[in-house]
């Protein structure tokens, strides 16, 4: 089986002092989320998955419209800080050399709003992609998800100890091939319909 792993497209901004940020995605996002459906229609899917978080779920809508298909929700493929108050995107975390991306980098989550430890939302995501590929023997399955679910399930299926060891692009496609004996492999990483 073949699992496509989504990135989301690029959200909104949201700076909050209460509440949880779940951003929508910007104009551009949406551009993105459509030329994702686009450029994916020649391919043939069996099922798609996606985060409950907002930013997912409209990155995916597109793509369940194309296809005909009704988005499976799983809320294990959330984003380490769902709970979090405010959602800040990367690339102005790195611009602004803001401290929280030593954080991210060293595994320090709860600097980020995070309530789950590194090592449990490794576990937790490796669990519910490996039952998803178990459930869709010979399929294609997309999975609409984030930057660190995805680092952390292809950093498994490589073997490297690092949780976050690469920066997936909004509406990107990394594959994973599975067999039907559980042998895991990457067959691509970061394809995108530029």
């Amino acid at each position: 089986m073949q699992l496509l792993l989504i990135r989301h497209a690029e959200p909104q901004r949201v700076q909050s002092e209460v509440g949880i940020a779940d951003p929508t995605l910007t104009d551009k996002g949406r551009e993105q989320a459509s030329r994702l459906a686009k450029w994916l229609q020649s391919e043939h899917l069996d099922h798609i998955v996606t985060s409950p978080l907002r930013r997912a779920r409209e990155t995916a809508a597109p793509l369940a419209e194309q296809f005909g298909f009704e988005p499976e929700v799983i809320k294990q493929l959330a984003e380490f800080d769902a709970e979090a108050s405010s959602y800040i995107p990367m690339e102005e975390l790195r611009a602004t050399r803001d401290p929280r991306i030593a954080a991210l980098t060293e595994g320090r989550w709860e600097e980020l709003g995070s309530l789950v430890r590194p090592e449990t939302f490794r576990g937790d995501v490796v669990t519910v992609l490996d039952r998803l590929a178990s459930a869709h023997p010979g399929q294609r399955v997309a999975v609409v998800c984030h930057s660190a679910v995805i680092n952390v399930y292809l950093g498994d299926v490589i073997g490297t100890p690092r949780l976050l060891w690469f920066e997936p692009r909004y509406a990107s496609v990394s594959r994973v091939l599975i067999s039907r004996t559980g042998i895991r492999s990457v067959e691509s990483v970061n394809e995108s319909a530029r």
